[in-house]
């Protein structure tokens, strides 16, 4: 009995991926490129040579992806650079997107 019971959930489960999301930061004309290079470090966990070719890429090109992550995550980053950008009195912006 225990064995059809185990079959019969095992059958009827589905795991799926959860979904991802793309978090960009968007480029400014006032948050320094220090600002920028420092919350990519901080808030995405880029090591230095990482975050100055993200800066740039934004600078460049008006975005710039900074990571791909659950919706619970990418949320929380784009609040925090939302947080800290606020606390040092720049605009800079994150937005995520379903990937």
């Amino acid at each position: 009995m225990a064995n059809e019971l185990e079959i019969e959930l095992d059958s009827d489960l589905e795991v799926s991926e959860p979904k991802k999301y793309k978090v960009f930061l968007l480029n400014d004309d006032y948050s320094t490129m220090d600002f920028v290079i420092d919350i990519l470090t901080k808030v995405f966990r880029k090591n230095v040579d990482q975050a100055t070719q993200i800066m740039l890429n934004i600078h460049n090109n008006g975005k710039a992806i900074c990571g791909i992550y659950t919706h619970e995550i990418a949320s929380t980053k784009v609040t925090q650079v939302k947080t800290l950008a606020r606390e040092k009195g720049f605009p800079l912006k994150a937005m995520m997107e379903e990937e």
